[in-house]
């Protein structure tokens, strides 16, 4: 596998006769010549809900270990081993460290020689608890986090915080790992929460587990960042867990002071990189004043100051950070066509664009680990049809190998999925995912707009996408202006537009989709969650003629009355949650009619199709009352719906078995308004 370069030896490999053993990307590969993708059978429901294969990969700092978290049994009965793989030998045996009936959800390496797992651990009370039930007295089931340190060279195994027996009696959650301390092996920063609810940080030896009391945090702390080990960031949260305020302090500095503010929402308006070789500053990811995009850029923690973007691609924000074990920044990540990077460090760019080429300029390769040398380089590999496997690379060997498989799910028999780019009916262009089900033959559509709004999708890989491809029914997710990712200014074209130029534009995606593929024009439906229901059940008032069944999940239908209910809510001084949702969706006082108009518990006589609506009974994000009022409505009106109240969830926030159960219902659905 070695020839003049890393690079040719890159493009030279097949990747299929790499993987065929290992039943993920490669899977297409072993069909017989010949065979067309439209006689392999889909994959039924259950099939997509089976238990991960491999949970996760990790290099260890000096890049010469590879630790796989392993899974194997059935839900209920699952068990967990960690293989440890010598870097050098990356195709050789593996020497595997049982776990036993234990859930691991995290995994890292703290040195070269111990690794910290963190476990999940079920138990039932009879009573009513913090983190858990809402429901006085019902016997419920919580989850406990716990890190342990692992000794890979003799096994031995150490409970962190170990030596504070009430703490571990009495906190659910001890597995927040802060800082690794990489000039100090044998100890890890963690925060943990103290009797009097304060989260506060402790430094934890790793040989013993024993903590000592570090710094606490402020009443609504809830995360820490540090360099070298000295706090200087500071994440707290109003107590209607709506607003978050950072707080920053520079080395050397005794009070901590207010560097910004903004709404918890799904995509962060602010985010920590990582530390810089200039003292007192820190790298974020933000947007300043009066710019369209988010980008890396420097923090000064004395002034609060934001400097220049340091990786800036226009249209598009960033999504992460990329640094090295040593903490060093290596550049930026964005979403293009796929997933890519502008790299601080013009080298690294030549691998990256080589591994995508490895598979075939088709999946998201993300660099999760990269040692200090640049040398050797973990990648979490997904894609449209490639639910995620891990790979391993080093670049003085010139060689790729295949560590790891997510679930072994034949691509042969999955849907492909093509990016479109759709001319709406003013002149502007979006993109949209529409994905084929297996064999590509024409057939129904699926629509499935995104929540937020002001997130997006990309082409990766999305289990519903696939499942409800498997039912032989094409699948759309388009990013209508409103969307997030873009820059500002395109989330801006949605504000105060809701019910129509969003709206509008899934209409014009529906529309460039049946036209392109020749689908049937007479069965379509859509669904979706939280601003995504919106959008279906809009759908089904504004087309009754287009959309044959509707389904929201956790979804806004009166846009007054959720307006009404964040102004009661939002108990932080100025308002600042309110005042952000009335810049998106509209003022009462000047827009009632619209807000009215755009409103679909407003007008239910014009639904024709089946409807139906899912919840969280605790969720916090958008009331239940939202659904019950709109079933209320559409049953007044003598219309077809159903309310499914999930006990004990919040904000579309079950767990697997949930899910199976409700995309079958999904699916029954969909299949009667179909047939």
């Amino acid at each position: 596998m070695k020839s003049g370069s890393s690079k040719a030896a890159l493009a030279a490999l097949s990747r299929r006769g790499l993987l065929a053993a290992a039943g993920g990307i490669a899977g297409l590969a072993a069909l017989p010549p010949g065979m067309a993708r439209a006689q392999v059978a889909a994959f039924a429901l259950a099939e997509f809900f089976v238990p991960q294969k491999s949970l996760g990969a990790v290099l260890s700092p000096s890049g010469d270990r590879i630790a796989v978290l392993e899974q194997s049994g059935t839900p209920g009965d699952l068990r967990g081993d960690i293989d440890i793989i010598d870097a050098r030998d990356p195709e050789g045996p593996r020497r595997r460290l049982p776990l036993g009936d234990v859930e691991i959800d995290f995994m890292e390496w703290a040195s070269d020689d111990r690794l910290l797992i963190r476990a999940v651990l079920t138990a039932e009370t009879g009573r009513q608890i913090r983190t858990g039930s809402s429901i006085p007295g019902a016997s419920v089931e919580y989850r406990m986090r716990r890190v342990a340190s692992v000794n890979v060279n003799t096994g031995e195994t150490v409970v962190l915080f170990s030596d504070q027996r009430q703490r571990m009696r009495e906190t659910y959650d001890m597995g927040r790992i802060i800082d690794l301390l990489p000039n100090e092996p044998d100890h890890v920063l963690m925060a943990a929460w103290e009797r009097d609810g304060v989260m506060a940080l402790h430094r934890v030896d790793l040989r013993d587990g024993s903590a000592q009391l570090i710094e606490r945090g402020g009443s609504g702390t809830y995360l820490w960042r540090t360099v070298n080990g000295v706090p200087v960031m500071r994440h707290d949260i109003n107590k209607r867990r709506t607003v978050e305020s950072i707080m920053v302090r520079a080395p050397g500095e005794a009070e901590w002071k207010l560097a910004r503010q903004s709404r918890i929402r799904e995509a962060p308006e602010f985010a920590w990189v990582g530390p810089t070789d200039k003292p007192g500053v820190v790298l974020v990811i933000a947007r300043a004043e009066n710019e369209d995009v988010q980008s890396v850029r420097e923090m000064d923690l004395t002034t609060t100051a934001i400097g220049a973007p340091l990786n800036q691609r226009p249209g598009r924000d960033v999504v992460y950070g990329l640094r090295d074990s040593a903490g060093s920044y290596l550049g930026a990540a964005y979403y293009g066509d796929r997933l890519e990077y502008e790299f601080a460090e013009a080298g690294l760019a030549t691998h990256h664009r080589a591994l995508n080429r490895f598979f075939d300029n088709q999946c998201d390769v993300h660099l999760t680990d990269v040692d200090i040398a640049r040398n050797r380089f973990i990648a979490r590999v997904t894609g449209p049809n490639e639910p995620g496997a891990w790979f391993f690379y080093d670049r003085a060997a010139r060689k790729i190998v295949a560590i790891g498989q997510a679930r072994v799910l034949d691509p042969a028999r999955l849907g492909a999925t093509d990016t479109l780019k759709v001319q709406t009916r003013d002149g502007a262009t979006i993109e949209a995912y529409l994905t084929a089900p297996p064999g590509g033959a024409p057939g129904p559509l699926v629509v499935l707009p995104h929540g937020g709004p002001e997130v997006r999708d990309t082409p990766g890989w999305d289990r519903q996408v696939q499942v409800l491809a498997a039912q032989g029914w094409w699948v759309l997710r388009p990013n209508f202006r409103g969307s997030g990712g873009y820059g500002m200014s395109f989330a801006r074209e949605g504000w105060t537009r809701w019910g129509t130029r969003m709206q509008e534009d899934v209409e014009d995606a529906v529309a460039h989709a049946i036209t392109l593929k020749g689908l049937d024009a007479s069965k379509v439906g859509i669904i979706g969650t939280s601003y995504g229901a919106y959008a279906a059940l809009m759908g089904a008032v504004k087309r009754p003629d287009l959309y044959k069944a509707a389904i929201g999940i956790c979804g806004v239908y009166d846009l007054p009355d959720v307006l009404a209910w964040v102004e009661r809510d939002d108990d932080a001084p100025g308002k600042p949650i309110y005042e952000f949702w009335t810049r998106r969706i509209g003022e009462r006082a000047t827009m009632g009619a619209a807000l009215e108009a755009a409103s679909p518990r407003r007008h239910v006589a014009a639904v024709t199709c089946p409807v139906l609506l899912v919840h969280g009974v605790e969720d916090p994000v958008l009331p239940v009352a939202q659904s019950r009022r709109m079933r209320d409505a559409l049953r007044g009106a003598g219309k077809t719906v159903e309310l499914i109240e999930v006990e004990d969830a919040g904000h579309a926030d079950w767990d697997d078995a949930k899910e199976q159960q409700l995309m079958g219902r999904y699916v029954d659905v969909l299949r009667r308004a179909f047939a």
